[in-house]
Formats: C-alpha cells, sequence, structure tokens
C-alpha cells in the first residue's frame, strides 16, 4: 500500500487545483466526456487539459485505494495482486533486457510506484517524465523515501514534446502512459526521437478488442464510463495502435493482448462481487466505507466540495472495467516491444 497519511488522500482531493475550486474543476472535466456535452474531438482537442484536471483530481484516490502503481496486471494462480502487478513490471523489464548503467525513460511516470520498482529490480538509472505538478511532488517524495532520489530524476514535461535531445536513452517505456495522446502516431514518434538508433520501446496500451461492437449500445456506454474515469480522449484498438506504431518509424518485435495471459480474470481486484482481505477498499464493504467517509468528511468540511463526485467517477469505471473483461472488448495491458531502426532507411 501507499506511503500516505491516514485521511490525507480525502484532504488532497484536487492535487494543485485550489480546495475551493475543485467542484467547478471536476464540472469542467466532465464537460468533455460523453453524457455531459463533450465528444472525442473535444478531448482530443483538449488531451493536457483532460489529463491534467484528471490526475490532479484522482491521484490521492487512486494511491489510497490501489498504491503507487497505477495499473492492472497479468495475474498467475496464486498470486496476490500486489505480486501481479510487481511481476508485470519484472517482464517488461525483462522483455527490454535492462540491465546497470542503462540510461533508461519512464513516459508518464505517475507517482513513480513501477520507476521505483523497475529501477530497484534492473539496477538502472531511470527518468521519470511526467506533465503533472501534484504527481511529480508526490513522486519527488516517495523517491525520497525509497533512497532513489539520486538514481531516479523526475522532469517536468509533456510527452508529446519531449525535453529531450535526439537519440537520449537506451530503453524508453509506458505503462497506460500513451493512451492520454490526443494523436497516438505523433507521441510514438516523440518517443522514437529520444530513443537511441537499435534499441528498444516497450509498453502497456489500454486498446479496445475485436471483439468491441461500435453498434452496440452497452459497449459504447462502458467505452465512455471507461473514458470517464480515466482521463482518456479515446480507447483505440489493438490494431491502430500497432498501425500507429509502424507508422512512428518503429520495427515491431512482438506484440500480444497480455490479458490472454491472464491465468486470473486481470479485472478481479475490481469485481464486488468477489470479496478480498488484501484488497479490501476495492471490494463491496471497502467501497461503501470509502463512500460514507468521503460523503461526511465533504459535509463537514474537511475535504473539499465535489470529492464524492470524483470517487464517483472512479467507482462507475471500476464497474466499467469488469463488465469490458467480462464482455471482452478492452484490455489494460496490450504489449509490445519495438525497435528503433539502426538508419532511417
Amino acid at each position: 500500500m501507499s506511503n500516505s497519511r491516514p485521511l490525507s488522500f480525502v484532504t488532497n482531493v484536487g492535487g494543485r487545483i485550489q480546495k475551493e475550486e475543485v467542484k467547478s474543476a471536476m464540472e469542467q472535466y466532465e464537460k468533455y466526456h460523453d453524457g455531459y456535452g463533450g465528444d472525442e474531438e473535444t478531448r482530443k482537442a483538449n488531451a493536457t487539459d483532460v489529463a491534467n484536471k484528471y490526475y490532479d483530481l484522482v491521484t490521492s484516490f487512486i494511491e489510497y485505494g490501489w498504491g503507487e502503481c497505477f495499473h492492472l496486471a497479468t495475474r498467475y494462480e496464486g498470486e496476490t495482486t500486489r505480486e501481479s502487478i510487481k511481476q508485470h513490471e519484472h517482464f517488461l523489464a525483462l522483455q527490454l533486457g535492462l540491465k546497470r548503467k542503462m540510461k533508461v525513460l519512464d513516459v508518464g511516470c505517475g507517482i513513480g510506484g513501477p520507476l521505483r520498482e523497475i529501477a530497484r529490480f534492473s539496477l538502472t538509472s531511470i527518468t521519470g517524465l511526467n506533465n503533472n505538478e501534484y504527481q511529480l511532488s508526490r513522486a519527488k517524495e516517495l523517491n525520497r523515501l525509497a533512497g532513489l532520489s539520486e538514481s531516479c530524476k523526475l522532469v517536468k514535461g509533456n510527452f508529446m514534446n519531449m525535453p529531450f535531445p535526439d537519440d537520449t536513452f537506451d530503453a524508453v517505456y509506458q505503462i497506460d502512459a500513451t493512451c492520454h495522446a490526443s494523436d497516438l502516431v505523433a507521441g510514438y514518434k516523440e518517443i522514437c526521437r529520444v530513443l537511441k538508433p537499435g534499441q528498444c520501446f516497450a509498453g502497456y496500451e489500454w486498446c479496445l478488442t475485436d471483439q468491441f461492437d461500435s453498434k452496440n449500445e452497452k459497449h459504447r456506454k462502458i467505452k465512455a464510463d471507461i473514458e470517464l474515469g480515466s482521463g482518456l480522449p479515446a480507447i483505440r484498438t489493438t490494431s491502430q495502435c500497432l498501425e500507429a506504431l509502424k507508422l512512428a518509424g518503429f520495427e515491431v518485435v512482438w506484440e500480444r493482448d497480455r490479458a490472454l495471459d491472464s491465468k486470473v480474470p486481470w479485472y478481479l481486484p475490481l469485481d464486488t462481487s468477489k470479496f478480498s482481505i488484501s484488497n479490501f477498499r476495492s471490494t463491496a464493504i471497502g467501497r461503501w466505507i470509502t463512500r460514507s467517509m468521503v460523503s461526511m468528511l465533504e459535509f463537514v468540511g474537511l475535504a473539499p466540495a465535489g470529492s464524492l463526485r470524483v470517487h464517483s467517477i472512479l467507482e462507475k469505471e471500476a464497474d466499467a472495467l469488469v463488465e469490458s473483461g467480462r464482455e471482452e472488448i478492452f484490455t489494460p495491458m496490450y504489449f509490445f516491444l519495438v525497435r528503433k531502426p539502426l538508419s532511417k532507411s
């Protein structure tokens, strides 16, 4: 679990947003999305603002409920949720062949959970890039507590226009970050630019599967709820993601929907019909306790107005993710390993 103080997840709702402005920021965020007057093109045109508002609003909630690593994972029989998350990150590090003295970039590092785990596992120096000031401040504090301030550098920047010279890094990875790109090809091209020739980029992407039917009203509703609860401009298909990598200039080493490898349903930790002591906060009872606590603290003024509204979109997203898994229309772990060619020819 996270190192955050008890109840600080509620008092910290809004991140760098002024506490009296949390409710209005939440209302502005909602207006970008389907069902609130927004649409995909509006979200793409305002992708940076969508992502920043989203992570300011939800980061403290996600850290409280999920820990420092904001992602789901392939899971095998006998693994706990926490073990599966570490295994998921180690798998990526091994595919990239990370080792001591390599210079590595984590694109969209969040509060740095995977960055710290991968740095310890591979003995590499990792630079974390993030455009959200609140998450960066939290990552800096957690790096300090982990004793990794020297080896894990943090940089504020947009991955669509990174503040690094060409051919800087020996390896680049992203975990559920480039799904926020307004233009996926442009985002991948920028990653290709900062990667050294002959070196690899790996990632886990949130994607629709071939089972998604755009004419199916239930499928469209699930997609919209995930986009609202995750701050996404649009969810692409696995084939669109693969094509974008090729258009960006990468050579595909291999790719696979790793949800297909999960022996335990990847959405199980979010399924309120199941009970888990180790993942109690995501259970029906755990959710009820959190919801009641947030409501009470907002009522007495200890939590910003709008906090319960923020919590509600995350609950709606969790339910949509479970449904998407049952319907097999979505994957949160489409994995790819690609290489930057040695020459542009």
